[in-house]
């Protein structure tokens, strides 16, 4: 078989979304979810991160998926740097991925960044030939199936990240017919067995409220931006922090459940436009002083960690399509 004749038989590695779209369909069959809803802003931003702890892509539109946004090739943190063990790595240790910049066109990943040459990963062909060779890599402790985007793509990271005697590699999700399951899901929230998506932290979908960070704003010297906080929708027209009462979201006909708040890590901290973080771990600390879980056995299993953001997952059917400024609406 061909290479170009490939590509259909390629995707159908990816139908394994199937099985998950259909046991969504059969949990919101049984969910109750809301009649009345009321409208609370508009969306501003739509961004879906292809590589986790890399920079985002900006969309005029995209797809709901069980995995997260979908816009062709682009999906949500589907891919991921592995370090020589296998486990996977973030900006937390390594802020110079957040300044990664990725673009992609047909197939076509291209990475960027100022220090370094740009490099090209033909994602078709890393299907097309790792699906024979899919291997084990882990995230938060759970082992997920992925594929090796090739030594290209491990030079360039291991160079970017001055680690010559790390192997780390770019893999990408090897489809499967159930989606990443979470090692320890907090019983304090309603996750189902289909929220997780592929590579984020917990759940497929999150969204920040604008002028929440504009209230954070006011209360911090160097000032930061949504960019901070890495969402996947960009709220604006709401009062700041009216998301905390929130349960449903629904973006054009797509609705969303609330699983839980983001609970902030030092992330945050590192500037997304330098990667440089900041000296005195801002906004982290002044969060802490006003944006603690009131609950004391959710802050028991969370920690001192400050919320801000919603972290959410698909309830209607997959397959909607997401525009910019399309009416946001709360429940």
């Amino acid at each position: 078989m061909s290479y170009q004749g490939s590509y259909l038989t390629v995707a159908v590695a990816t139908v394994g979304v199937a099985y998950c779209t259909y046991q969504l369909y059969k949990y919101t069959r049984k969910s109750k979810l809301p009649a009345e809803w009321k409208e609370v802003g508009t969306l501003k931003e739509l961004l879906i991160y292809p590589i986790k702890s890399v920079g985002p892509v900006l969309l005029n539109s995209a797809e709901c998926t069980l995995l997260g946004l979908k816009d062709g090739w682009l999906r949500d943190r589907v891919l991921m740097v592995v370090d020589d063990k296998n486990n996977f790595i973030t900006g937390r240790v390594y802020p110079n991925l957040l300044l990664v910049q990725p673009t992609i066109r047909n197939s076509i990943l291209t990475l960027k960044h100022s220090g370094m040459e740009h490099i090209n990963i033909d994602l078709a062909k890393v299907l097309f030939f790792g699906i024979s060779k899919s291997r084990a890599a882990r995230v938060w402790g759970v082992t997920v199936p992925v594929l090796d985007c090739g030594i290209e793509a491990s030079d360039w990271f291991c160079r970017l990240l001055n680690k010559t005697d790390v192997k780390f590699k770019l893999v990408l999700l090897y489809a499967s017919q159930k989606c990443r399951q979470l090692k320890n899901p907090s019983k304090h929230f309603s996750f189902t067995k289909n929220d997780t998506g592929a590579f984020p932290d917990e759940v497929s979908f999150s969204m920040m409220n604008e002028a929440s960070v504009d209230d954070l704003n006011t209360r911090l010297q160097d000032k930061v931006t949504p960019r901070h906080f890495r969402a996947n929708f960009l709220l604006s027209g709401a009062k700041p922090y009216e998301e905390d009462n929130w349960k449903f979201i629904k973006i054009g006909e797509n609705i969303f459940e609330i699983i839980k708040p983001c609970f902030r890590c030092i992330l945050t901290t590192i500037s997304p436009e330098t990667g440089v973080r900041h000296s005195k771990m801002e906004p982290l600390q002044t969060l802490k002083n006003y944006r603690q879980n009131d609950d004391p056995a959710i802050r028991r299993s969370e920690g001192n960690a400050p919320c801000l953001g919603m972290q959410m997952a698909l309830r209607s059917p997959p397959g909607g399509m997401i525009t910019l400024n399309d009416r946001i609406y709360a429940a």
